[in-house]
């Protein structure tokens, strides 16, 4: 019994030590050890937290393909959304997403961490807004609203839409498209061109089936850039003949999905690939 009652007083043990280092920060003073279970949050945590206040970051924060930021990401340990691996990192702060291992989120909080949630933005002033509250979280207000004021002037920078706005429909993998109350849809009317799927009355991502595409016949297809693995069926329509004949006399684009998927100052950089095929579009066009 004796070497049982050892490891029980040694895990008794350990969880006091781990309880008081969950203690958290003082009242009116930031958070010291943060911790990320979300790409979006990971992103936004690591453009705006001090030095040695973020202490993990989400594994999907390293994709190249996901994140703006995956070379920084690398720079912290990655967690994998699970409870188990979140309670021993003793985070006095949690940011996720509304959507994040919601299993885990539950459990961390009966625990009694502290966790906020974000909402995935559906608009460009939605980006602003979770960047104030990312810098109002972290004690970072003026790193924030520096960010914010950075990320205003770049779209104010951006060119007046043209007098004719060329049609665009936003073509993702499996058919999807974006509709009225989405980021990408913000992002295409920004850049001056008008959005297919608002035009047609579709809300959020949803199925814009290849016929329909094809029949409304849009001066720019906007497609994400397709992952460098192996080939899938969900992307099989963009090499469809009907969709290849469409294409003749139009115009295809590309924007990577990490620009869309989460908000951010790099958004920015969706507005200025669009802006640019829709203006090329619109000199195509002059008699």
């Amino acid at each position: 019994m004796r070497p049982y009652a050892a490891a029980v007083a040694g895990i008794a043990s350990w969880l006091t030590a781990a309880l008081l280092a969950m203690t958290p920060a003082r009242a009116n003073e930031p958070p010291r050890r943060v911790v990320s279970m979300n790409l979006c949050t990971d992103q936004l945590a690591m453009l705006i937290a001090a030095k040695g206040q973020l202490y993990s970051v989400s594994y999907l924060s390293r994709d190249p393909e996901a994140s703006v930021l995956s070379d920084d990401a690398k720079n912290f340990p990655a967690n994998h959304g699970l409870a188990e691996e979140i309670f021993t990192m003793s985070p006095d702060l949690i940011v996720a997403g509304t959507f994040t291992s919601r299993a885990s989120i539950a459990m961390l909080k009966r625990l009694g961490f502290r966790v906020e949630q974000f909402a995935p933005p559906n608009s460009l002033p939605d980006i602003r807004t979770n960047m104030k509250r990312m810098g109002e979280l972290l004690g970072r207000e003026k790193r924030a609203n520096d960010l914010i004021a950075e990320f205003d002037h770049a779209l104010a920078a951006v060119p007046a839409a043209l007098q004719k706005r060329p049609l665009a429909a936003l073509h993702y993998a499996n058919s999807y498209t974006s509709g009225e109350g989405t980021l990408a849809a913000d992002v295409v009317e920004r850049a001056g061109l008008d959005n297919l799927g608002t035009r047609l009355g579709l809300h959020g991502t949803t199925r814009l089936p290849l016929e329909l595409l094809v029949m409304e016949a849009p001066d720019l297809i906007i497609g994400g850039i397709r992952p460098s693995s192996s080939p899938a069926l969900a992307y099989d329509t963009f090499s469809h003949p009907a969709l290849r004949d469409t294409l003749r006399g139009h115009s295809l684009t590309s924007v990577p999905d990490k620009y869309l998927v989460c908000g951010g100052p790099f958004t920015i950089e969706a507005v200025r690939l669009l802006q640019t095929a829709s203006h090329k579009l619109g000199r195509q066009k002059q008699p």
